[in-house]
């Protein structure tokens, strides 16, 4: 659903350098990068593979032969001490910062044009559970205010960012020299070297190799994993590649508009699909969405469970939530 149908609705659905300067390690160790990819992002090799996954959910209809040249991928989800900077400098305003236009939405009232962003709450668990009633509209939540009014970024600053729309990721892309990876490069980088495996380590699920959620969701998360929220970037296990956090934590943009299956990626190389596709989300005909990846702390085994490489969502590009981040790519550079 677009940002408006979900007020609506009452839930909703500068450069390389000195952001390596800006980059401050968190709980992981950081090894040297291969070069020539820019400190705090890592060298995906060049390669052949099998995007998507058979036999599994439609969305995901695998597509062989998808050629990648090598490239530089972030080793962490972009934090919030790292939006800051870039807020900093720039004087940029988020899209959930920003008052809906009364000219683009004539028919929203004062109160339903007020900034503001999807935030997650859990639901009881007596009785049944509509469908997205966990997701609930707040005025004046934001990437600084990540809960609502009255939360802020304290001991939060390694934690991804949230609340930032398609728009407000590719324009820190942008000032940091950099662009949002393709969907295709997403998923190889994810995979880690390994092939045709399920998960990013395997093919057996392991709950403490990635931030999730744990118990019946969304009524209840155990925290198992050590963390019942967000974590901060680098708190698990990197995948084959040195990658953190490719699973779980926060759901990633990609560049992609989103397409049932992979069939137009076949037999190509770095492909992107850079056409708006705007029935391509068979559950909100009309509206063109961006290809999000890696699920999030709220995937769980009984609902969502799109912690899988190959899985991936689509989300309306002005439409941001508690649970949607984004890591930046670069080409990778020829050796001096």
């Amino acid at each position: 659903m677009t940002r408006a149908k979900l007020q609506r609705a009452g839930l909703i659905g500068a450069g390389l350098i000195l952001l390596a300067l800006l980059f401050v390690q968190p709980a992981a160790s950081l090894a040297a990068d291969a070069k020539p990819c820019p400190t705090g992002m890592v060298a995906i090799p060049e390669g052949l593979f099998r995007i998507g996954a058979a036999g599994r959910l439609a969305e995901e209809q695998d597509a062989g032969g998808v050629r990648l040249s090598s490239f530089c991928l972030g080793r962490y989800e972009v934090t919030n001490q790292q939006f800051a900077a870039f807020v900093a400098a720039t004087g940029y305003r988020t899209v959930a910062e920003r008052p809906l236009s009364i000219d683009q939405f004539p028919g929203l009232s004062p109160n339903e044009r007020e900034p503001g962003s999807l935030v997650f709450r859990p639901v009881p668990g007596q009785g049944p559970i509509e469908e997205l009633s966990w997701w609930h509209w707040l005025p004046g939540a934001n990437w600084r205010h990540p809960e609502g009014p009255g939360s802020d970024l304290r001991g939060r600053e390694h934690h991804p960012v949230v609340h930032v729309s398609y728009e407000d990721a590719q324009a820190f892309a942008d000032w940091a020299g950099a662009s949002l990876p393709s969907e295709a490069q997403w998923e190889f980088a994810a995979r880690g070297g390994l092939k045709d495996r399920v998960f990013a380590w395997g093919n057996r699920w392991n709950p403490h190799r990635a931030n999730t959620w744990q118990g019946p969701f969304p009524t209840t998360n155990t925290g198992e994993d050590g963390f019942a929220g967000l974590a901060p970037v680098g708190s698990f296990a990197a995948n084959g590649y040195g990658l953190f956090d490719m699973t779980g934590n926060v759901w990633e943009w990609t560049r992609d508009w989103y397409s049932v299956g992979h069939q137009a990626l076949s037999d190509r190389s770095d492909p992107v699909v850079s056409n708006a596709v705007a029935t391509g989300d068979p559950r909100d005909p009309g509206v063109a969405k961006h290809v999000i990846k890696g699920g999030s702390f709220l995937c769980s085994e009984n609902y969502c469970s799109r912690y899988r490489p190959a899985a991936r969502e689509a989300q309306s590009p002005d439409t941001g939530t508690s649970h949607i981040g984004f890591r930046l790519a670069t080409p990778r550079l020829a050796s001096a």
